[in-house]
């Protein structure tokens, strides 16, 4: 995921930290975006708080899933955890084991 400069900087505040010298994306990065291509530099996205690096990333995403089929997965996982666990129950029930 990519933020932008005003997410990082303004918006989050998050502090920056030397980047990665000899990545070779870092030049290009640079001059597109008007960096020093001499003084690599990223931020963390870790330094966000949890919660809001999730509201982000889901967020970004929401635009690209489908409801329906999203609801039909959530529905069939929890059948299958329903259908696990009855299992289980019953393999309890059948008795101790064998040696």
């Amino acid at each position: 995921m990519l933020f932008t400069y005003d997410q990082v900087v303004h918006d989050h505040e998050l502090p920056a930290t030397e980047g990665k010298r000899g990545d070779p994306r870092w030049p290009a990065f640079a001059r597109r975006h008007g960096f020093d291509i001499e003084r690599p530099v990223q931020w963390e996205v870790e330094a966000l708080e949890p919660d809001e690096l999730r509201r982000l990333v889901l967020a970004a995403v929401a635009p690209y899933i489908d409801r329906q089929v999203l609801a039909q997965q959530t529905a069939r996982q929890e059948e299958q955890r329903r259908a696990l666990a009855s299992f289980v129950r019953g393999w309890g029930a059948a008795g101790g084991t064998s040696s």
